[in-house]
């Protein structure tokens, strides 16, 4: 068991361990659209990357995550993985739509061991989903 400064650190070390590994300039929430951004998620049970939808304006969530739902089998085509939820319940009990890919292998954050798969599992996908998303910007970005 870690204390909470030994977690911090843990996290704080793979965190920057997947940058100099993998140096590159990510999307995340760069994409020039309010409430759109793509995240790396981990925790002590596993790992996914994410494009989440959280406009304040609940209408904009719903058209934007509507524009990626017309979208959803050319993404299937690319990432046939992905899974489409318009009610993900965030552990802070807020709900989004969230669009995301687990990392289907083990994994624990506080395991170093699983680090490495993890990391190759990230660059994979999230290029994926982010070169999807460079494809189809115009026409999500048209709501």
């Amino acid at each position: 068991m870690f204390s909470k400064e030994e977690a911090t650190l843990l996290r704080k070390e793979f965190w920057t361990s997947f940058g100099k590994s993998f140096p590159r300039k990510w999307l995340l929430y760069n994409t020039k659209i309010k409430g759109v951004a793509f995240k790396f998620v981990t925790d002590k049970k596993g790992a996914m990357i994410c494009l989440d939808i959280e406009h304040s304006d609940e209408l904009m969530n719903l058209l934007y995550y509507d524009q990626l739902l017309s979208l959803k089998s050319l993404l299937e085509t690319e990432l046939p993985e992905i899974i489409y939820d318009d009610a993900y319940e965030l552990e802070n009990g807020k709900i989004i739509h969230r669009i995301y890919v687990p990392f289907d292998k083990k994994f624990n954050i506080h395991n170093k061991n699983t680090w490495r798969a993890c990391y190759e599992f990230f660059v994979e996908k999230m290029s994926i989903l982010e070169g999807f998303f460079y494809e189809y910007e115009e026409v999500i970005k048209n709501v």
